[in-house]
């Protein structure tokens, strides 16, 4: 047996025992009395009984314990030219005297506060400060629609609204404070007070006796210590984009959370104490919160902060300078960062300008990873590239290539096997296991771990139905994938990502896949779209490399062979279209659905979280060219 295969099965079989001696690494005010609560299954809560505060466990245990000169967070902005370094005792002082400042308008433990930020240090400090009191904080991504602002207002019912003037996109710059006013304006609920960064690039107009100068506050804010907290009280609610239109809101609780991020910084990532990590993604995200808030801290890291693109600021080797100047040990981003750098770079010719002898791993997430992807920047970087999948309920990684215990070997299309905690199962339509190898539903087999997320907030029987009645005593992932022979695990689409062609279930993963490893193609996305005689059929759309100069229809031909060759006649992949570019969220996952139901002239509503709206006109053009967007 494996180190890794002896350490899963040990937490498989004994999960109590396992996550309690990882809990020995944490902080705690007063121990748990019970490690797995099951007094209330299927909602299970851990360390019950115990008081913390992970504001404590990420600032100030480090600080007693000699590292308050580390750097602790590093600012790098290409986009205002700025860079800056906290350490820990700088960050630690921001952060109490925040948290004084929040105070001072009332906020308390377990009362709410929205940030609503662009990629700037404050955000960061915001939400240590809301940890370091109790309160609850919710994030929304900074330059969020109003009317999407307004529904999480009156959702979480902020007591404070935490927000700056602007945020700054290569070659514009987006004025936060008209969208918030506005929100408050739509919302029923109505906070006591905003706190507003007044940046340089814009100044916000303020209201008077509910908007305050954030700079103003901070000159004279007094410092506030840590507030102990139970173990599994709201930490913060993070929402995600619901079916209905109305968005979830994740609940993260304190306890479990610190003690399976600490556990994932070196177990995972092979990260200790000192090394620098940078997750190159928002603190609009759960990325941002797991991997740019809160786990690089708990484990006594040095995070990165960057505010700025992958491809733009100034070109396709922003990320190369930034892992180069700061000294960064490990990256974790999402596949279509890297796609977006080789599509500008193919030959990574850039890379050859930076020292990266320091970085020993590339960790990818948010979306499936394509072979291609992966191959190149494998042989690009030559470190392991490892894709890892997770989701925002989850809080870490379900599967993982865990460096920290044993690094395994690497299959290409596979995050390859479930962590430690994680009892990964696939289920058929008959709510049955299926044979290794077979396509299902990928659902957790209860309790999930610490770290995940107990409820939806004030939401318990929309948790049930979202997550809970499909596959009782399981969690449905909602995503579709097999498990092979040697217990790799293949997550190839969503659940509805899988396509019926004429009676058989088919995976756009898998097409993608195929269409990704052609040489002319830097992105692509597929999906079934209506047909009268097979009942849907696959529909593909290519994103070429920079400078490529053949003709689209050659390319096409040639798509459309491979995908014959190698899935097979059974797909019915007959069709593709080139496009400019692809219409993602700003996290970067490709908005398949609403591809999907622009072609089929069905209902639609502009997603909330898209990056930019034109896209769909663009898309819209290029469905119509080839005989789809229109009423028949």
């Amino acid at each position: 047996m494996t180190t890794f295969d002896r350490i899963y099965k040990e937490s498989i079989t004994n999960p109590e025992q396992f996550w309690s001696e990882a809990a020995e690494a944490v902080h705690w005010y007063k121990r748990w009395e019970k490690v797995l609560d099951d007094s209330d299954a299927p909602y299970y809560r851990w360390f019950t009984g115990g008081e913390l505060n992970t504001c404590y466990n990420a600032l100030d245990i480090h600080v007693e314990n000699g590292r308050g000169d580390q750097a602790a967070l590093i600012y790098d902005s290409p986009v205002t030219s700025q860079q800056r370094t906290y350490t820990y005792s700088e960050l630690l002082d921001e952060t109490a005297r925040f948290a004084g400042m929040l105070s001072e308008y009332g906020v308390g433990k377990g009362d709410r506060v929205i940030v609503y930020m662009p990629m700037v240090p404050e955000a960061v400090i915001a939400m240590l400060a809301c940890a370091r009191i109790g309160a609850v904080h919710s994030v929304v991504f900074g330059g969020f629609a109003a009317n999407e602002l307004a529904v999480r207002i009156d959702d979480a019912q902020p007591k404070v609204i935490v927000s700056a003037s602007c945020g700054i996109e290569p070659g514009r710059v987006v004025e936060y404070k008209p969208l918030l006013d506005e929100a408050i304006d739509t919302a029923e609920h109505k906070p006591n007070a905003c706190i507003i960064l007044q940046r340089d690039q814009a100044t916000a107009s303020m209201i008077a006796g509910r908007d305050h100068d954030m700079r103003v506050l901070m000159a004279s804010a007094q410092p506030h210590d840590c507030t102990p907290v139970a173990a599994t009280d709201p930490l913060y609610i993070l929402y995600t984009s619901g079916t209905t239109g109305q968005p979830k809101g994740i609940v993260r609780d304190n306890g479990g959370h610190v003690v399976a991020l600490k556990w994932s910084m070196k177990n995972i990532y092979d990260i200790d104490p000192g090394d620098v990590y940078w997750a190159g993604s928002d603190v609009g995200w759960v990325v941002g919160h797991s991997y740019i808030a809160y786990a690089p801290l708990f484990n006594g890291n040095t995070t990165v902060l960057y505010e700025g693109k992958p491809v733009g600021t100034p070109d396709a080797g922003a990320f190369w300078r930034v892992i180069a100047q700061h000294k960064v040990k490990c990256l974790f981003t999402a596949p279509t960062a890297f796609r977006a750098i080789k599509k500008e770079d193919p030959e990574g010719k850039l890379i050859k300008d930076y020292d990266l002898s320091g970085l020993e791993t590339l960790y990818l997430a948010g979306e499936r990873c394509d072979p291609d992807t992966l191959r190149w920047a494998e042989s690009k970087l030559g470190i392991p590239v490892i894709d890892h999948w997770w989701q925002t309920e989850t809080g870490w990684a379900i599967c993982a290539n865990c460096k920290g215990i044993e690094l395994l070997p690497v299959k290409e299309g596979s995050p390859t096997k479930p962590v430690p905690g994680w009892d990964l199962r696939v289920i058929g339509d008959d709510l049955k296991e299926v044979e290794a190898g077979e396509i299902g539903a990928l659902v957790v087999k209860l309790p999930l771990p610490p770290g995940t997320f107990p409820t939806l907030w004030n939401a318990k029987q929309r948790h049930h139905e979202a997550y809970l009645a499909d596959f009782p005593g399981y969690y449905k992932t909602a995503d579709a994938g097999f498990i092979d022979e040697e217990g790799y695990v293949f997550v190839m689409s969503r659940t509805d990502d899988i396509i019926n062609v004429a009676g058989h279930r088919l995976s756009t993963g898998a097409m993608e896949e195929v269409l990704s490893a052609h040489p002319d193609v830097a992105e692509c996305a597929v999906t079934g779209v209506a047909d009268s005689l097979k009942g849907q059929i696959p529909l593909g759309f290519l994103v070429l490399n920079a400078g490529c100069e053949r003709g689209h229809d050659a390319i096409v031909g040639e798509i459309v062979q491979m995908v014959r060759d190698q899935i097979g006649p059974v797909a019915a992949f007959k069709q593709a279209v080139v496009v400019k570019r692809l219409p993602k969220t700003r996290s970067g996952k490709i908005l398949r659905g609403t591809i999907q139901k622009i072609a089929d002239v069905e209902e639609w509503k502009m997603p909330a979280t898209i990056d930019d709206p034109v896209i769909l006109d663009e898309i819209t053009e290029a469905l119509r060219s080839i005989g789809y967007a229109k009423k028949q």
